[in-house]
């Protein structure tokens, strides 16, 4: 009898516990964003906070900036590690249709392979004219294939070139959209909900790993905080 009374008293204990366990861990997260936020001047464009875009953030805004030159725009491909196709129509100084390639930044500049799959992208979709853009920088390898190829190519500070030479609203309000909420942690490409920072039991290094896990398993190996 008295080990019956006791069990929903256990149980409630536990799930106290949780709760509060659960209420730290936001808290700690909520921190870890004010912190991260504050190593970057978010009053004006700077390579520096392009780069810490987290994936989809710097997709999102590329999209944002074709926008605002007129462009109609529409989302193929996949985002995260594969990049993501945005296919252009009706820009004021480009009319037709053309399509954008966006790549987040990481470690590595963006090599030759992922030219080759924009132009395989570009034959499929019958146009003769692309960009593609990165946060980060390109190898010459692939600058000089882009130029061969007729994609030009756009990296981070040719970006923010463009984008300060937008009318001071249209910019003000790319980097506004860019800087709201956490564009910090990387979104799982699967369930489209923000990651948390993991450590590997082999090895301890640090990855993004998604929070339905183990119902998902995606992982991103870029830059998970300390």
């Amino acid at each position: 009898m008295l080990q019956a009374r006791l069990i929903p008293i256990f149980a409630g204990l536990r799930k106290a516990v949780g709760n509060r366990l659960a209420f730290f861990h936001r808290s700690s997260e909520a921190i870890s964003q004010a912190t991260a936020r504050n190593r970057f001047d978010t009053r004006k464009w700077n390579l520096e906070l392009l780069k810490q875009l987290e994936w989809r953030r710097f997709e999102e805004l590329c999209v944002a900036y074709y926008q605002a030159l007129g462009f109609k725009t529409q989302l193929e491909g996949l985002g995260a590690d594969g990049g993501i196709d945005i296919v252009l129509q009706g820009g004021a100084s480009a009319p037709g249709t053309s399509i954008a390639r966006c790549k987040a930044w990481d470690a590595h500049r963006v090599g030759s392979k992922t030219v080759k799959e924009l132009r395989t992208a570009m034959t499929s979709a019958k146009v003769t004219d692309a960009v593609l853009l990165t946060s980060g920088r390109f190898t010459q390898e692939a600058i000089d294939l882009a130029r061969k190829e007729r994609i030009e190519t756009v990296d981070g500070a040719g970006l923010i070139e463009k984008m300060a030479a937008l009318p001071t609203e249209q910019s003000l309000a790319l980097l506004k959209f860019a800087t709201q909420g956490d564009f910090l942690t990387p979104t799982c490409p699967r369930c489209s909900v923000k990651m948390v920072s993991r450590q590997s039991t082999k090895g301890g290094r640090k990855f993004w790993g998604c929070k339905n896990y183990p119902q998902c398993k995606q992982t991103l190996f870029v830059s998970a905080p300390g």
